[in-house]
């Protein structure tokens, strides 16, 4: 009885594994976007204007100050705000990726959502410095990016798997079976970004409301 689960484990890590071993390539690809993306936002901030800078520090001043006023954060809304956006963003990437011709958009996609994570970090950094701004980062974006950066990754690749076999065979029977798995791992991948949002509400805040008080 005790064997099964570590045969279960076992197996579970095989099949990532062998997943990864045969989509690399793709992997690649997608990682290097991603990075390119947050290495682009961290080049945007630093070359930023003035009055781009004094806008961003207005903005993180602003909402750090309204925190330690005892704002009050509704959590409701906020789930509701953060459900949407990954609602929106795993049906567009559905979408786009279920045509032929949407693979360049998916990378486009990629490309933004890590430049919105460099953009994000370097402003925070630059405007709280070092020690404050990877304490901000750690108790508002980083617990929720553990799940949103593996799950965008992931859905990029879904649709060039998807794209690939509709190359390979374009049978009408093969691209449905194709898009019906195809959209079985967009549903998985949407609930992964459900719990990324109860990290990011329940927890993140939490975290933030905690340590205000140091920034």
């Amino acid at each position: 009885m005790r064997e099964i689960p570590k045969r279960r484990k076992s197996n579970f890590k095989e099949i990532i594994l062998n997943h990864i071993l045969e989509n690399g390539k793709s992997y690649f690809i997608v990682t290097a976007l991603l990075l390119i993306g947050i290495v682009a936002g961290v080049i945007f901030i630093n070359n930023a204007n003035e009055s781009q800078i004094t806008e961003i520090q207005n903005y993180i001043n602003s909402f750090i100050s309204s925190l330690k006023q005892d704002y009050h954060i509704d959590k409701m809304q906020l789930m509701k705000n953060s459900l949407g956006d990954n609602l929106i963003l795993i049906v567009s990437m559905w979408f786009i990726g279920s045509t032929v011709i949407g693979i360049p958009i998916v990378f486009g996609i990629v490309l933004f959502r890590g430049f919105c994570i460099g953009y994000t970090v370097s402003a925070i950094i630059g405007v709280l410095g070092v020690q404050k701004g990877i304490l901000f980062f750690f108790t508002t974006i980083f617990l929720q990016n553990l799940l949103f950066i593996p799950v965008i990754i992931c859905m990029a690749i879904s649709c060039i798997r998807l794209y690939q076999s509709i190359m390979k065979d374009k049978r009408k029977e093969n691209i449905k079976i194709e898009v019906i798995k195809h959209t079985m791992r967009s549903i998985l991948l949407l609930l992964l970004l459900v719990i990324a949002s109860l990290l990011e509400v329940y927890i993140s805040t939490n975290l933030l409301m905690l340590c205000i008080q140091f920034f």
